[in-house]
């Protein structure tokens, strides 16, 4: 079965092992339980790579999403792929939303989330954050439901764009705002080539398609303001320079860097409002 022929709400076999019982987020690439390429300052270059660089690119990737979204405070949040929930916890601790729903169509991540995030859950911020199981393409919400969508290196994974953007437009309040961040392919060409050079395109983990499908399809949901910003150079030369640590050149993670050199990929911002 083929991305295209699932259902909303089903899962490709690579999505369920990598986020299930390969867990990702416990990868030492990732510290921190951030699953994301990071948004990197100059500075991060100059000297060795360092485990609290590294943290604070992953949360600095986070800002960099919330604040396109536009003043938060006292508003619904909803986050699309939440993976362990540490990206909700940083909004509910910086933005001052009433609530951020996080949501995640794997089982086992939103486990792993409830178990990282009992405080907010259970303790005294209670009601700050929610958990909820669902997939981008078939949203478990009502309509209107939420002042922002954003979501953090999650859309390269999902099946359909355009279900997506459906759903971002649906369950936003008039006057919300959308927030995407994710690397997307130079055009459907590239395919190919990133397979070659990528092993998360050729397992079918990440799929290659241009910013504009998913700029496109917001626009036709009825969102307006759609903005496509590429961010590549503050995550791709970061991201490569904290490999060097841990990966020999050649080897296929160095590789996101030489396919944006190429031309073949690069890191957006995608933003939108509910008119």
């Amino acid at each position: 079965m083929t991305h295209a022929d699932h259902r909303p709400g089903d899962m490709r076999a690579t999505v369920r092992e990598t986020y299930g019982p390969a867990d990702l987020s416990s990868a030492p690439v990732f510290a921190g339980g951030f699953i994301n390429f990071g948004h990197w300052r100059p500075g991060d270059l100059d000297g060795p790579p360092t485990v609290e660089d590294r943290i604070r690119s992953q949360r600095d990737l986070y800002r960099r999403v919330l604040d396109a979204a536009g003043p938060l405070g006292g508003g619904q949040l909803l986050e699309v792929g939440c993976g362990l929930g540490v990206g909700c916890a940083l909004a509910v601790a910086e933005y001052g939303p009433s609530r951020v729903t996080g949501m995640d169509i794997h089982p086992q991540q939103l486990e792993r989330a409830r178990r990282a995030n009992s405080g907010l859950l259970d303790g005294a911020g209670a009601g700050r954050l929610r958990l909820v199981r669902g997939a981008a393409e078939d949203m478990p919400f009502g309509d209107g439901e939420f002042d922002c969508v954003y979501s953090v290196e999650a859309a390269q994974h999902f099946d359909d764009l355009a279900l997506f953007a459906a759903e971002t437009a649906r369950v936003l309040r008039p006057g919300g705002r959308a927030a995407v961040t994710s690397f997307f392919a130079a055009d459907p060409g590239a395919a190919p080539l990133l397979a070659e050079l990528l092993d998360t395109f050729a397992k079918g983990l990440d799929i290659a398609r241009p910013p504009s499908e998913l700029t496109d399809a917001l626009a036709r949901s009825g969102l307006a303001e759609v903005r496509c910003e590429s961010i590549g150079a503050r995550v791709w030369p970061g991201w490569d320079h904290w490999l060097s640590a841990q990966w020999e050149p050649g080897t296929w993670p160095r590789n996101f860097l030489l396919a944006w050199e190429r031309g073949l990929l690069d890191y957006y911002v995608i933003t939108a409002a509910r008119p």
